[in-house]
């Protein structure tokens, strides 16, 4: 059964104040302590997933450092997003341990969760709300204060320029006024992980840069943030850890320089993955051949 949308939601108070555009309540103090830093923000220990005859997920160990912007990046069919949704609680591993923050994520799943901020892929929101009502809804859930509620969705409106749609019900929004919102339900509770899957698709450039100047900041406060995504360029830019997945093995893992070895991410991942075909055979394809 859904959960009932508490009445007052309809129209929550919306502070005329509010933070620049692009910034929000910091994840964590500025001075994060030691003992937090030394604990992985998720560790992942022999992860195995199959589907019927197909194992997605073949025994993933995956270690990723608090305040670090790590990077995960495989062909289609690698295993990401399976991954992805066992360390988040989504999806229960056929076998392995996850631990987000040092808490085992499957032994306790209310305070593994209450750690992490998740945008799935393909994911699915209460649509008949607005862009307002969603995230004020999330926030409630979460178990903030109306008052810190109210101000943090106003907030992220303003961050992801979604103030004149505020009031629109999300099944009219774009493809990529959905991502939004959607990552602005993810982030109103300034959780200590950010975990995203593809968070940039359908996403327009000027929008794509002001997401990634929230997550930079983020990161900077002291949360850590996953993102997974297809575009080389964008995580060897944006991430400072990454690691390279195809068929359900992870292939190389560390800081970015680690991993490119001297080379471009794209020229390493193409190395690693394998898999690239020529064009021959398309001979007649080319315009110069009437």
């Amino acid at each position: 059964m859904l959960a009932r949308v508490p009445d007052d939601v309809t129209d929550p108070p919306v502070p005329t104040g509010g933070l620049p555009p692009g910034t929000l309540p910091t994840a964590r103090p500025e001075h994060v302590d030691a003992a937090h830093r030394a604990t992985p923000a998720l560790e992942l220990r022999g992860l195995w997933r199959r589907f019927g005859d197909k194992i997605a997920v073949a025994g993933i160990d995956l270690t990723v450092p608090a305040g670090s912007f790590y990077g995960l990046v495989g062909p289609n069919g690698a295993g990401k997003t399976t991954t992805l949704s066992m360390a988040t609680g989504l999806l229960v591993p056929d076998a392995g341990t996850v631990l987000v923050d040092g808490h085992d994520l499957w032994q306790d799943p209310v305070a593994g969760k209450a750690r992490l901020g998740v945008l799935p892929d393909g994911v699915k929101l209460f649509d008949r709300l607005t862009g307002e009502q969603l995230i004020t809804y999330a926030g409630l859930l979460r178990g903030l204060d109306r008052e810190t509620t109210a101000q943090r969705t106003h907030d992220l409106l303003v961050a992801m320029d979604l103030v004149r749609d505020a009031r629109t019900l999300v099944v009219d929004y774009s493809a990529g006024m959905t991502k939004k919102v959607a990552l602005a339900c993810a982030l109103v509770h300034a959780p200590r992980l950010l975990v995203l899957d593809e968070p940039f698709e359908a996403v327009d450039p000027v929008s794509a840069a002001n997401i990634r100047d929230i997550l930079a900041g983020y990161v900077a406060s002291g949360g850590t943030v996953i993102v997974s995504s297809h575009v080389m360029d964008l995580v060897q830019r944006m991430c400072d850890h990454v690691a390279v997945v195809s068929g359900g093995h992870v292939l190389a893992a560390g800081t970015v320089d680690e991993v490119r070895a001297g080379q471009s991410l794209e020229d390493r991942f193409v190395e690693l993955v394998g898999g690239r075909v020529s064009g021959e055979g398309l001979a007649w394809l080319r315009t110069s051949s009437d």
